[in-house]
């Protein structure tokens, strides 16, 4: 997620185990959707070959911006573009008629648990953790703060997606997630550097604009043009070809990002040891403590995975963008930033194939007996 004025580019009922309260795992593998719909076979079968295509575009992506750092801009100006592709694709296949079914079945208790994990457990986690390796680097120490404390609001629903999770709820989180860090982040930048502390309310109503409001209006008009226009049976074939996109477009912007970024690493390599075990170890306990928060508060599968993945994303080319303007020279701050996302996107990758594998059997079942899509 980035801010209109920065980017990462070269510049800068009953749940599966038995448990209740969350929404059953039958009506809403993603999100309260049809069982027919692709995003179910999706979270099967194509997590193996998306994780490969990921490891991939992280090799490729790297390579191509240590062979040629000025590719590697030219590739991360175009991140904005793809985040909002990416963003408009999930949005217009969609499942909207869930959303009424989730909100009487716990969805506040869903959202709840996220905002509280996002905000609260997972700062004060990334706190103690970056006190533990990185105490002595005051500058590293207030980047990685600044990363961990920020959730992601775009690209987490296109994981998500692919490990079967609630992508409607997971709409509902893009804004509140959003808002929460636009005004916590002046405090936090206040508290680490002590910068004056201010929320600018147009920043927030301008990013909210550019990255919740237009994508979703123009996936709304997509549906509708293809609603009039066509017949039914070319909406639904046209919606299953959108589907398959998602894993197309994330490897993209994986591609996108390391090529523009992957010198931060060789150019900070003496820091990249500290880091790579701070931010690691930051998402093995938070995996850890929210799948077992999740499993307490009775959430089925699809909750558990959006839980899941919306701690596990972490919001750092909006953050990066943030700070480069308000710390302009403290590159380092920055490039700690860089460093824990490239290390994300590996780990995405991996606990998605690790939560499809651990989905219910009945739906496993289901998708089991449907073609899968090609990625």
């Amino acid at each position: 997620m980035l801010s209109g004025s920065g980017r990462v580019g070269g510049s800068g009922g009953v749940g599966a185990d038995g448990g209740s309260g969350g929404v059953r795992a039958d009506d809403a593998s993603s999100g309260g959707g049809d069982a027919t719909r692709p995003a179910l076979t999706d979270g099967v079968r194509i997590p193996a070959r998306s994780l490969l295509l990921f490891l991939g575009a992280i090799a490729l992506g790297s390579l191509v911006g240590i062979a040629s750092p000025d590719t590697g801009a030219a590739l991360g100006d175009g991140v904005d573009p793809t985040v909002l592709v990416l963003v408009t694709v999930l949005f217009s296949e969609l499942d909207l008629s869930g959303l009424r079914r989730l909100r009487l079945r716990g969805a506040s208790r869903v959202l709840g648990a996220a905002w509280l994990a996002n905000f609260v457990l997972m700062p004060l986690l990334g706190f103690g953790i970056a006190s533990l390796f990185l105490s002595g680097a005051p500058l590293l120490f207030a980047g990685v703060v600044i990363y961990f404390t920020a959730p992601c609001t775009d690209w987490f629903l296109g994981f998500t997606r692919l490990a079967g999770g609630d992508t409607s709820l997971g709409a509902v989180l893009l804004p509140i997630n959003m808002v929460t860090q636009l005004l916590a982040y002046p405090f936090l930048l206040s508290a680490l550097v002590h910068t004056p502390a201010v929320a600018d309310p147009l920043v927030i109503a301008e990013t909210l604009v550019r990255w919740c409001v237009v994508p979703a209006s123009l996936a709304l008009g997509i549906r509708l043009a293809v609603a009039l226009l066509l017949p039914r049976g070319a909406g639904l074939r046209i919606r299953a070809v959108t589907g398959r996109l998602v894993p197309l477009v994330i490897a993209a912007l994986i591609v996108q990002i390391f090529a523009a970024n992957v010198g931060t690493i060789r150019d900070h390599a003496d820091a990249f040891a500290a880091l790579l075990g701070a931010v690691i170890l930051f998402f093995a306990l938070g995996y850890t403590l929210v799948d077992r928060i999740a499993r307490a508060l009775g959430f089925a599968h699809p909750q558990r995975a959006l839980l899941a993945m919306t701690t596990a994303a972490r919001n750092a080319p909006l953050m990066l963008a943030l700070t480069t303007v308000a710390l302009p020279d403290e590159p380092l701050v920055a490039a700690s930033i860089v460093i824990g996302m490239l290390i994300e996107f590996p780990h995405l990758a991996g606990i998605t194939w690790l939560l499809t594998r651990r989905r219910p059997a009945r739906v496993r079942r289901i998708a089991a007996r449907e073609p899968a899509p090609t990625v």
